[in-house]
């Protein structure tokens, strides 16, 4: 009858019982166990419960390579090193692993009669082996039917999740609402010119602490953040185009509620200072080429369609700030701007606001 014994808790007869094992690379776990087959009978006793259990001293010393007996020697040195040979040996090996507590030499077969010495291998018992593995075919298929479906699942919740550019980037209605970009191939266009400039991009809140504890010239790059930069614009336009609070837009992009303000600060200022350098305004001879069919005849030398607008805002505390930005037309705060627009009605240009 075979019993299985835990490794002991005093760490020299531990060692011992490492020794004995002869195992490298060998780590005890709580689940180590040694079976009684590697004890002498009488360091094995039944206890008043029925268990069997060890000898307080007891230590492992019967392997396959003493052929289970005190009385054989283990080989030395010399006889287990494997030394060349002149002909190349076949060598057959037959071995299970349901034991990892057994250390033996492994059986080897050669076909010439100068076959090298044996090697020390791990030599496994084989009471725990099943030549047969019962396999129930249909919950099997009905398992395999369930994970394939279950990462289809996944794969949606994932999409749905993530709150992103390319979420809408098959839906021209989609980019036309939160964009106001025409197409998805129109704003990537505009992606592609400011792109290179992104990775140059200086927080606000990074510029302003740089300022504040550092004495260094050299401005601030932007540092890794949740979202991609070409996501950090979508979410930009966005709130331009939709006009959503900052808590639905970290709800929907899933971050934090300062990112979304730290993203809503950087990204006007830096497309302020990227765009406000570029010339809006075309050659008369290009704009009187591409002037509709309308602007012929009276307006053919129209160049630019300028106009007023006023942008409501927050009424200031101040009586004298009231005074300035109150506006009789609209009968509350706004700030006024003077605007360019284009023959088809594009905005070409915005003042600065009063």
């Amino acid at each position: 009858m075979l019993s299985f014994h835990s490794f002991p808790k005093d760490s020299e007869l531990r060692a011992q019982w490492l020794l004995k094992i002869r195992r490298d690379g060998f780590t005890v776990t709580t689940r180590s166990r040694v079976c009684s087959r590697h004890f002498e009978t009488g360091e094995i006793f039944v206890s008043s419960s029925g268990k069997r259990c060890l000898q307080p001293k007891a230590v492992p010393s019967l392997f396959h390579w003493n052929n289970f007996s005190k009385k054989t020697e283990r080989p030395g040195v010399w006889e287990r090193r494997p030394r060349p040979v002149d002909t190349v040996a076949m060598v057959t090996v037959d071995y299970n692993t349901e034991d990892e507590n057994d250390v033996s030499d492994m059986p080897i077969t050669g076909c010439t009669e100068s076959a090298p010495a044996s090697i020390p291998l791990i030599e496994d018992h084989d009471y725990a082996a099943s030549p047969l593995i019962v396999v129930d075919r249909i919950k099997y298929e009905t398992m395999s039917r369930e994970i394939e479906e279950l990462r289809r699942q996944l794969e949606s919740y994932h999409l749905t999740q993530g709150f992103g550019l390319q979420r809408c980037a098959t839906s021209p209605e989609d980019i036309r609402y939160y964009t106001r970009f025409p197409s998805y191939e129109h704003l990537m266009a505009f992606w592609n010119l400011i792109q290179e400039a992104t990775s140059r991009m200086v927080r606000v809140t990074s510029g302003q602490k740089s300022l504040s504890t550092s004495t260094s010239t050299e401005s601030p790059v932007n540092r890794p953040t949740k979202l991609l930069p070409i996501d950090e614009l979508f979410l930009f336009l966005n709130y331009l185009a939709t006009g959503c609070t900052q808590r639905e837009l970290c709800h929907k992009f899933n971050i934090h509620r300062a990112t979304v303000s730290r993203i809503l600060v950087s990204w006007p200022n830096f497309l302020y200072t990227l765009l406000g350098s570029v010339s809006i305004w075309m050659a008369p001879g290009r704009v009187r080429a591409n002037c509709p069919a309308d602007f012929s005849g009276t307006y053919k030398n129209t160049q630019v369609i300028l106009d007023c607008t006023e942008m409501r805002c927050q009424t200031p505390s101040s009586l004298l700030l009231q005074s300035e930005v109150f506006s009789t037309y609209k009968l509350h705060s706004t700030f006024k701007a003077l605007i360019g627009m284009s023959h088809h009605g594009a905005l070409t240009f915005v003042s600065a606001l009063f």
